[in-house]
């Protein structure tokens, strides 16, 4: 993601806040997988959903594009019922070696965030693959 305003970084504070409050990812673990820096807690999250912009910080925007393309990618996965998605996150996955997406997410860090939408977003995968060759 290039550099944002405040503005542009209040409004994706609000929607991946929420994005990961529908997934069930609790206050602390959503911290984690967003990386923010300093001496933030899971009570503070609150305040990306009122009146605090994200840090501006290049590893918590690049999760964030992760976690908005997960997102996108579960939504035109199972575009007939949300709830689906929510599902497979928490759900094993035979192809995630047994692993919940989930898991992966806040074990793996942002390699975990980029192996879980690779796995639902097939054009990222391959923006991806042909960005290595």
């Amino acid at each position: 993601m290039n550099s944002m305003d405040e503005q542009e970084r209040l409004a994706l504070g609000r929607m991946v806040v929420n994005v990961l409050e529908e997934w069930g990812i609790d206050a602390s673990d959503a911290v984690s997988i967003l990386a923010l820096p300093g001496k933030v807690s899971g009570r503070h999250l609150r305040r990306y959903q009122d009146d605090t912009p994200l840090p501006d910080d290049p590893d918590v925007m690049k999760r964030v594009e992760h976690l908005m393309g997960i997102a996108d990618a579960l939504r035109t996965t199972f575009p007939r019922n949300n709830k689906i998605g929510l599902l497979w996150l928490k759900q094993p996955c035979k192809r995630l070696r047994k692993r919940r997406p989930v898991d992966i997410m806040l074990e793996d860090g942002l390699s975990g965030l980029i192996t879980v939408r690779t796995h639902l977003d097939c054009s990222f995968a391959w923006r991806e693959s042909e960005r290595k060759d």
